[in-house]
């Protein structure tokens, strides 16, 4: 009998037992529901992943990172229960390098209680650039805080090199000075590299010396480590290359076996960064001018290193979801909207980047302070190397 009254019609049915009529409603009504979150759910993730041309797929338990132009309240939803957040943690190069110049100060104290002597920085300027003062007189200000004496050599746009290398040589026998460095760039008319060279090694505070980038690379036992936690035992690491060092350690993120893309073969920056990397055990490509297709290289890696001088060269799309990115470029752009008529911007695109990358250091605020917390360490470093008895 219950067989044949299922086969009624909904009204006689309903008409015999009112509460199975009611019961299949509210089924009927969840499953819609459903079905339609689902739908919606579904347009969602393509519309974020496909909609800008990336595929969507699942990754270490993330999805693809959101189309920008989705709205934001929408994303906002979607990303912290798949992703977690919404973008990248920023990498404060200001924070950290307070923290090393507290410790530099520090360092400075105990060579002063210890040896009755403060570090001395010698800095060799020629000519009158603008932006070469600024520099020169922020290295001076952040060595005074720290307790470092700061002594400058100030030489006109038209000096010779031998004068230049004059004012090295009385630097280098002057027993007050521990570093010294002469500001970049020169003027046209002279040699930077036969000018460099003449900074003898225990001096050389920038360490940019054959000796100290050799050492470097070689990762030769028989030189004074940088301090206590460095695996590069080397007199003075270029100041750049160890900030970006500094910063990568301070993710407390295993590097080991990663594979890092340095973009730009300068030996101020790109040559120490791929040794620093390679020290610590990655896998490093160095992307220059000549490399064909280097977003290919750039989508493959887990850390980014962008030191390159194009502004905003490094794209959004072109990164691994989850990478590390260390931008060092500064460039200047045109930004009507500013009072300077400019603004500076680095070597990554960084509004579309810090939507899929992990960890991404800013510019300004990044790189920047980490070069002359460096700068101050190095000089504490060559000092109680000069200061310790043999």
């Amino acid at each position: 009998v219950g067989r044949g009254m299922e086969d009624l019609p909904g009204e006689r049915m309903g008409d015999l037992w009112p509460w199975r009529r009611n019961l299949r409603g509210k089924r009927m009504k969840k499953i819609y529901n459903l079905i339609c979150f689902l739908l919606f759910f579904g347009f969602l993730v393509f519309w974020n992943g496909v909609g800008d041309g990336r595929s969507v797929g699942w990754g270490r338990g993330r999805a693809v990172r959101a189309r920008p132009a989705i709205s934001s309240l929408f994303r906002s939803k979607v990303n912290s229960q798949i992703e977690g957040n919404d973008c990248a943690k920023i990498i404060d190069g200001k924070s950290l390098a307070a923290k090393i110049r507290e410790s530099v100060k520090q360092d400075v104290e105990d060579l002063q209680s210890t040896y009755g002597k403060n570090p001395g920085l010698g800095v060799v300027i020629v000519g009158d650039r603008p932006d070469s003062r600024t520099y020169v007189n922020r290295k001076k200000k952040a060595a005074a805080e720290v307790g470092i004496e700061s002594f400058e050599v100030s030489l006109p746009e038209g000096a010779t090199e031998s004068q230049v290398i004059n004012e090295i040589q009385k630097l280098e026998k002057d027993p007050n000075v521990h570093g010294i460095l002469v500001q970049l760039p020169l003027p046209s008319h002279m040699n930077e590299d036969h000018i460099l060279r003449q900074i003898p090694v225990h001096k050389d505070v920038d360490g940019f010396s054959s000796v100290n980038i050799g050492e470097l690379w070689l990762r030769s036992r028989t030189q004074p480590k940088l301090d206590a936690n460095s695996n590069v035992p080397v007199q003075a690491v270029p100041c750049t290359a160890a900030g970006v060092l500094e910063m990568l350690k301070s993710l407390d993120v295993p590097l080991a076996g990663k594979k890092a893309v340095v973009l730009g073969r300068s030996r101020i920056v790109g040559m120490p960064v791929a040794g620093l990397l390679l020290a610590l055990d990655c896998t490093v490509t160095v992307v220059h001018s000549a490399t064909e297709n280097p977003e290919e290289h750039i989508k493959r890696a887990d850390i980014v290193i962008a030191a390159l001088g194009i502004p905003e060269y490094v794209k959004g799309e072109w990164l691994k979801p989850g990478s590390i990115v260390i931008d060092v470029g500064i460039n200047s752009i045109e930004d009507a909207t500013k009072k300077r008529g400019y603004r500076l911007v680095g070597d990554v695109d960084f509004p579309n980047a810090k939507n899929v990358c992990g960890y991404i250091s800013p510019v300004p605020g990044g790189v920047g302070p980490m070069t002359v917390a460096m700068l101050l360490r190095n000089t504490v470093q060559l000092a109680r190397n000069l200061l310790t008895p043999k």
